[in-house]
C-alpha cells in the first residue's frame, strides 16, 4: 500500500514530519510522498534528512497551486529537485507575501459574510499563527456554530470542501473570493516541475467540482502537457470516478498517482493510506514511473 499525497505543519497540516513518518511506518506503507503546499521545506526537516523512522521508499514531492483560465487548481510534482522548487516559490509564496494574502483573504471573508447576512463575532475568529495557515477554514468553522448561519449557507454548510470549491473558488458563485490572483499560471507551474527534474500530475480532478471534469483536463493539456493524473483520491472513490480517471490516463498515455490527502485534524475524516477507509492504493500503479 502507498500514500503519495500528504501534508504536515510545513503547509496546512497539523502533524510534524516525524509524526507522519511514524504513522506511515505503523501502517507499513511501501511508498510515500509528503506533498506540502507550495514548498519543499519539509524535506529539510531533520526527520526526513536523516530518516531513521520510515523503512519504505520516499518520493520527494510537492503540491503547487496554479491558475488556469479563471480556475484555481493544484499540481503535484514528484521526483523533484527540492532546491529548485524552494527557490521558485519565493516568487509567489515568501512569508511576507503569504502574510499579505492572509490579511486580504480575511477581509474578503468578512465582506462575503456581510453580503450574505452571516452572523459572526469577529473576536472569535482564530488568527493565523504561521504564514502558511489559511484563514478561511477556521472562520468557516466558527460561523457554523450558529444555526441561523447554517440555514443561510444551505448546501455549503455540509463541508468546508464544498464551501471552498463551489463557493470561494467558483467565479460564478456569490461567495467567490478570487484566490486565483495570488496563483502562478498553470503552464509556469508545470514548467518549473519539469525544470526541477520531476513529473507533473493534476491533483484530484473531481475535487474541483467542475461541470465537465474530463473536458477540463483536455483543455489543460492543450496549454501544457501533464505527465499524469491523481486517479486514486478520496474525491474519486464513489460513482466510478476512479475508473473514469484511470481509463482516461491509460488512453492518453498518462501516468497514475494516488494518495489520501492527509492533513490531520483540519481534515479529520481522512486517514493516511486509506482516506475515508476505502482507498488502499497498490504500489503497482506508480512503479512504472517512480
Amino acid at each position: 500500500m502507498i500514500d503519495i499525497h500528504m501534508h504536515t505543519v510545513y503547509s496546512d497540516g497539523d502533524k510534524t514530519v516525524e509524526e507522519v513518518l511514524k504513522m506511515c511506518e505503523e501502517k507499513k506503507l511501501e511508498y510515500i510522498s509528503i506533498t506540502d503546499h507550495d514548498t519543499c521545506r519539509q524535506y529539510e526537516d531533520e526527520a526526513l534528512k536523516n530518516n531513521k523512522i520510515f523503512t519504505g521508499k520516499i518520493i520527494k514531492g510537492t503540491e503547487l497551486h496554479a491558475r488556469f483560465q479563471d480556475k484555481n487548481i493544484e499540481i503535484l510534482g514528484y521526483g523533484i529537485d527540492t532546491d529548485v522548487i524552494n527557490e521558485w516559490v519565493q516568487k509567489y509564496y515568501s512569508d511576507d507575501k503569504l502574510r499579505q494574502q492572509q490579511v486580504i483573504c480575511y477581509n474578503r471573508m468578512l465582506d462575503i459574510f456581510d453580503k450574505h447576512g452571516i452572523i459572526y463575532d469577529e473576536t472569535k475568529f482564530k488568527k493565523p499563527e504561521k504564514p502558511t495557515d489559511y484563514v478561511e477554514q477556521p472562520m468557516y468553522w466558527e460561523i457554523l456554530k450558529n444555526d441561523k448561519n447554517k440555514e443561510i449557507l444551505g448546501e455549503f454548510a455540509e463541508s468546508f470542501t464544498l464551501f471552498f470549491r463551489k463557493g470561494l473558488a467558483n467565479p460564478k458563485s456569490s461567495y467567490f473570493m478570487n484566490h486565483i490572483e495570488f496563483r502562478p499560471p498553470y503552464k509556469e507551474v508545470v514548467d518549473i516541475i519539469h525544470e526541477a527534474g520531476g513529473k507533473a500530475f493534476l491533483a484530484h480532478p473531481f475535487e474541483y467540482k467542475f461541470d465537465d471534469t474530463m473536458k477540463f483536463i483536455d483543455d489543460l493539456r492543450k496549454e501544457a502537457e501533464l505527465d499524469g493524473i491523481e486517479c486514486f483520491h478520496p474525491s474519486a472513490v464513489d460513482d466510478d470516478k476512479k475508473d473514469i480517471l484511470v481509463d482516461y490516463a491509460r488512453k492518453n498515455n498518462l501516468y497514475i498517482s494516488g494518495g489520501s490527502d492527509y492533513h490531520g485534524s483540519p481534515k479529520p475524516d481522512l486517514q493516511i493510506g486509506v482516506g475515508r477507509g476505502n482507498l488502499n492504493i497498490s504500489k503497482e500503479i506508480i512503479e512504472e514511473w517512480v
